[in-house]
């Protein structure tokens, strides 16, 4: 974990705040960066869903708290958060005043496909308490004193929040996802690793037979150079029979690596791409971006973490997809330094070299996933949340943007859900960046990245996502969270991890 116990006297649980809005409006921190503060953006936000939370809960007979967990609350998140950065969301006040508008609205996407490209949780016995962190950072305990779920804030601060339980009640019956795929990290401290490749398939095996169908998928973790790394892939293709492969070319994501690695690496990684084409597994992940502000000299591996690697291997590897998770995107600790590059130069590091590699080499074969990028980019700055999808349609094509969202480290994935179904990109930023639109919530461009794009990779059939949900998925999974919304309609909008004490600086401007 990269917070150092100076950080951590800066912070506090966001799970332990108050406030919960339905809508993060505090950057909170998975533990492996600093938040920043919350914004004076944020802040009018938060006060303006304050005032019509109050407002609307007494013309409904509810609580502010128990309006905010409505779908009505939902809707007033969003338009507080037009009022205050411009209109990047659709929202009508009706949603806001008349439950049975905000319903009939939730009811026009019960079909839509949603196939969530990188999701994690723990082992039952998982001891290392500094993954508590990430949900501390969700709290608001980030720097920008964002509180993405506040509805972790009354959860006691333990590691059970991370496990099986709590992931299937996250994924499965607080949101809209419908497949998931199950994932990892590498790491040199192995008690550190949250879930290993054999409790990767293990969950799978355990889910889909509570649910009675194939609702997740099992990636299992590679690692290029790492002693016994081509072995390992043998075991768990053959033994573990995983869906596809995901490795960190940092080698280390806690710490710094004797064992990173370059994805255009023909003597250490191609040797891997081999083994996975000879299992016939071709899907492969890989984490790029996502680094805090980095000293060189302190982590000497963060070269790894660019996306400079991706096209060559692309090209040299044409039968294998490589899904590079977070878009690639560069900054994690200081988001607002991607705002004034964007607005200065129409780039944004990282996501736009890996937006321009098909051009740039000819290949079909690069897929951008947004899971965390997106998070922590919509409520601070839908500006760049909207540029950087955007883009990345531009450059990579619509149908090789997938959607992910790095949950449950964040909670509920729905307001993630409901952040880009809403989400468009502005006009004039569309002529001024020569961007394209993304569409209305359940058009071409937002059901692809939602899910027919990795429903295709990975060999789901489409007509599984198309109208009314089948008979086939009237399973258990479905039948329980049925049962869920009778007992239990309202979401819990728990959100875990670190964020900024409001006085432990200024906020950003």
């Amino acid at each position: 974990m990269w917070l150092s116990g100076h950080d951590l006297k800066r912070l506090k649980s966001a799970a332990r705040m108050r406030f919960r809005p339905p809508i993060p409006t505090q950057m909170i921190s998975n533990g492996e960066f600093m938040p920043l503060p919350q914004t004076r953006e944020q802040a009018e936000v938060e006060r303006r869903l304050r005032e019509s939370a109050r407002r609307n809960a007494a013309r409904l007979g509810l609580e502010p708290a128990e309006y905010l967990r409505t779908k009505c609350g939902m809707a007033a998140a969003f338009i507080a958060m037009n009022e205050v950065h411009g209109e990047y969301f659709g929202a009508d006040p009706a949603e806001a005043d008349d439950p049975e508008a905000a319903r009939k609205r939730a009811g026009g996407y019960a079909s839509q496909f949603v196939f969530d490209a990188q999701t994690h949780h723990v082992r039952p016995a998982y001891r290392w308490e500094s993954l508590l962190n990430l949900r501390r950072w969700t709290r608001g305990q980030n720097p920008w004193k964002s509180v993405w779920n506040p509805a972790v804030a009354d959860l006691p601060e333990d590691l059970e929040q991370f496990k099986f339980e709590a992931y299937v009640r996250n994924m499965f019956l607080e949101s809209d996802t419908r497949l998931a795929i199950l994932t990892g990290f590498t790491s040199e401290t192995k008690e550190a690793e949250p879930l290993n490749s054999d409790e990767i398939v293990r969950s799978r095996e355990l889910l889909n037979k509570l649910a009675g169908s194939r609702r997740l998928y099992a990636q299992g973790l590679f690692w290029p150079g790492f002693p016994g790394n081509l072995e390992e892939m043998d075991r768990i293709a053959t033994e573990l029979r995983i869906d596809s492969w995901k490795g960190y070319a940092v080698g280390d994501l806690l710490a710094e690596s004797i064992y990173p690695w370059r994805m255009d690496d023909e003597k250490i990684t191609y040797p891997a791409y081999e083994r996975a084409r000879k299992h016939g597994i071709r899907n492969i992940s890989v984490h790029k971006g996502l680094l805090p502000a980095v000293d060189p000299k302190a982590f000497r591996t963060w070269r790894y973490a660019m996306v400079d690697d991706v096209g060559r291997a692309a090209r040299d590897f044409p039968d294998l997809n490589f899904i590079i998770y977070h878009a690639g995107f560069r900054p994690l600790l200081d988001a607002s330094s991607a705002v004034e590059e964007f607005r200065q130069t129409g780039r944004i590091s990282w996501v736009t070299d890996l937006a321009e590699i098909p051009a740039k080499y000819g290949v079909s074969n690069v897929y951008a996933e947004l899971g965390t990028t997106f998070a922590t980019t919509c409520v601070t700055f839908p500006e760049l949340a909207a540029a950087l999808v955007a883009q990345c349609v531009r450059g990579m094509g619509a149908d090789h943007v997938l959607w992910g969202t790095d949950s449950i480290w964040w909670g509920s994935p729905q307001w993630q859900i409901e952040a880009l179904r809403r989400l468009e990109v502005p006009e004039r930023l569309r002529k001024s960046h020569d961007l394209p639109a993304l569409g209305s919530g359940d058009g071409e461009v937002k059901n692809k990245i939602f899910g027919l794009n990795l429903a295709r990779l990975f060999g789901v059939d489409p007509g599984a996502r198309a109208g009314a949900i089948p008979p086939d998925y009237l399973d258990r999974l479905s039948a329980l969270k049925a049962h869920f919304e009778e007992h239990d309609p309202l979401p819990s909008q728990v959100r875990y991890g670190w964020v900024r004490k409001r006085e432990d600086a200024a906020l950003v401007e």
